[in-house]
């Protein structure tokens, strides 16, 4: 009977266990990365914000390079669709809001005008026929197609021309970027077409995109590596003070006190 009640018990211990993985298992959007680059601003309604980039290194996030200005959405940041939980205080990102959502969000290919450019990121060279479709009853919804090869009448409508240099006098905007994974869902109505792209002139607002310089975004694609993982966060101060122990948020140097 003894016998019986140990073997049982190890039994039951050992299911305990393995009830007890999944949740001991739990990660957050950030574990994996290896990279992060992070946006901060003033406020919900601000349109001007501070990024730092950062290396997970033995001791943790690092500091990569120096913090910059970038340019935001023309009335501010919402919360947009990503990585972290939904989060109910706060403005919710909505299809021409003029806001840059913010969350954490996977960071997809780069793309530009040239044919190839200094990057291990996959690149997508856009040509004159590039669209990224931001109509929201469009089975395309928030993907960057080619009218060549889904036809015209399938990019009706769109107003997000990827080679901007073509279509609007030389506007070298798109020149370099890349995609923030916001939405990658296609959820009809909660915003499309999230880029990280240069500003046409310093701290000129976004429709809801994230700007900055030439060469800030030049080093960063040379930085940026498939194999690290990277992810973009874009947050406001205080949610950025209130979420950073929850997500495992790099300190930021104006907190460190």
């Amino acid at each position: 009977m003894t016998r019986f009640l140990q073997h049982h018990s190890r039994h039951l211990l050992g299911c305990l266990l393995l009830i007890a993985a999944p949740i001991a298992a739990a990660t957050t959007p950030l574990q994996e990365a290896q990279q992060l680059i992070v946006v901060t601003a003033p406020g919900w309604d601000a349109t001007q914000g501070h990024l730092q980039a950062f290396e997970r290194g033995a001791h943790g996030w690092q500091p990569h390079g120096e913090g910059f200005a970038v340019a935001l959405g023309r009335n501010g940041s919402a919360w947009g669709l990503g990585l972290h939980a939904p989060q109910q205080a706060g403005p919710h990102k909505q299809e021409g809001d003029g806001r840059s959502p913010a969350g954490i969000f996977g960071i997809g290919p780069a793309f530009g005008y040239a044919d190839h450019i200094r990057s291990q990121m996959p690149y997508q060279p856009m040509l004159a026929s590039s669209y990224c479709m931001d109509v929201p009853a469009s089975p395309l919804y928030n993907q960057i197609v080619d009218a060549h090869k889904v036809g015209e009448a399938a990019v009706e409508g769109s107003t997000e021309a990827m080679r901007l240099d073509l279509h609007n006098k030389g506007d070298r905007r798109y020149r370099e970027g890349f995609v923030i994974e916001h939405n990658a869902s296609a959820v009809p109505g909660q915003g499309s077409c999230i880029f990280a792209h240069l500003w046409r002139q310093p701290g000129e607002a976004t429709a809801g995109c994230t700007a900055m310089a030439p060469e800030r975004m030049s080093a960063l694609l040379e930085w940026l590596s498939p194999q690290a993982k990277p992810l973009f966060v874009l947050l406001p101060q205080s949610e950025y003070q209130r979420l950073q122990h929850d997500w495992e948020l790099p300190l930021l140097a104006d907190t460190a006190h």
